[in-house]
């Protein structure tokens, strides 16, 4: 039996092959490369390109390698494009998942592991964020998410079909052992937009809202490890095969940095005091998103190995180092 990785040439889903073949599982990643690369996917894994809307190329890859889980994590991210492209994030997530879940069905894959995220909690009330607390996205990314979820726990109600959802707080860092890290060209999370600042591959890092109700003004996000991230993953699919009913998991570690304090732990391990400009909030961006995590430590017996931010950093580094002399 084989485990299929959607998006396993990208950033998490690509830590994902990693973790699975380390184990000494069977992995068969699809891929359609709008964001990864074909270089990132290890020979011990079978890279094929398409597209998971493809629902002719699903079956015969479902079918043909025996899948018997899907871990789906292709997807788009990036917030503020989901805004001024709502139509393309319900095409690409959410139609792009009922197609694969159609497929998962016709062919009795019976584990689902989904890579959901904080954006279906819009702006809670409450911190730290707890999964039973009204779902309220405010940006079409995190609503293209949130239908995913709603579609996997009606589907599940009528067929053979067990699901994990997780739902990512701010995923940073790289494998500690330096095969993998973010790798796209147009990032935007945090961490890796302050290392390429603090290498000189950006002029300087810009600080979108200094006005949000924290203690600085900036935006206040749970940043977790990918490594840590994937852990929960390979838990969550133990738990599926051992005939564990279908959940729904923050993966984050309930602690909150604001973003200048990301920033100074950046500078700090670089020793780079690199240039920032401060610019207005961009549209649908919550204040503060902190995950808490008793769910998963209690049901899965998470245990993350990476929760500080010094260390994260250091790993974004020197894979962003990789990149570099990878391209020289």
């Amino acid at each position: 039996m084989a485990v299929l990785v959607t998006g396993g040439a990208g950033y998490i889903g690509g830590h994902m092959v990693l973790g699975l073949i380390d184990r000494g599982e069977e992995v068969v990643v699809l891929d359609n490369l709008s964001t990864g690369f074909a270089w990132a996917v290890p020979g011990a894994a079978k890279l094929i390109i398409g597209d998971i809307g493809d629902t002719g190329l699903v079956d015969r890859i479902l079918s043909d390698h025996r899948i018997d889980a899907i871990a789906h994590f292709a997807a788009k991210i990036v917030v503020p494009e989901s805004v001024a492209d709502p139509l393309g994030y319900y095409l690409n997530n959410t139609a792009g998942a009922r197609a694969l879940l159609e497929c998962a069905v016709r062919n009795k894959v019976r584990q689902f592991i989904f890579s959901s995220t904080a954006a279906v909690y819009g702006e809670p009330a409450v911190t730290p964020i707890l999964e039973d607390v009204p779902l309220a996205p405010i940006n079409p990314y995190g609503r293209s998410k949130l239908m995913v979820e709603w579609m996997l726990q009606d589907v599940a109600k009528v067929h053979d079909l067990r699901f994990v959802i997780l739902r990512y707080f701010n995923v940073a860092g790289a494998d500690p052992r330096g095969r993998h890290g973010q790798s796209g060209t147009n990032a935007t999370h945090l961490i890796k937009v302050a290392v390429q600042a603090a290498l000189g591959r950006r002029a300087a890092l810009e600080v979108y809202g200094t006005d949000y109700p924290t203690p600085d003004g900036t935006c206040i996000r749970d940043y977790v490890q990918v490594t840590d991230l994937v852990s929960a993953h390979l838990l969550a699919l133990d738990h599926l095969r051992k005939g564990g009913e279908s959940l729904t998991c923050n993966c984050g570690y309930g602690k909150g940095l604001s973003v200048l304090e990301v920033i100074e732990a950046v500078k700090k391990v670089s020793g780079v005091d690199f240039p920032v400009r401060l610019s207005p909030r961009r549209p649908g961006d919550p204040a503060a998103l902190v995950a808490g995590a008793e769910r998963i430590v209690g049901l899965l017996d998470w245990k993350p190995h990476y929760r500080e931010v010094e260390e994260i950093v250091a790993q974004a580094l020197e894979w962003e180092r990789r990149l570099a002399a990878r391209a020289a």
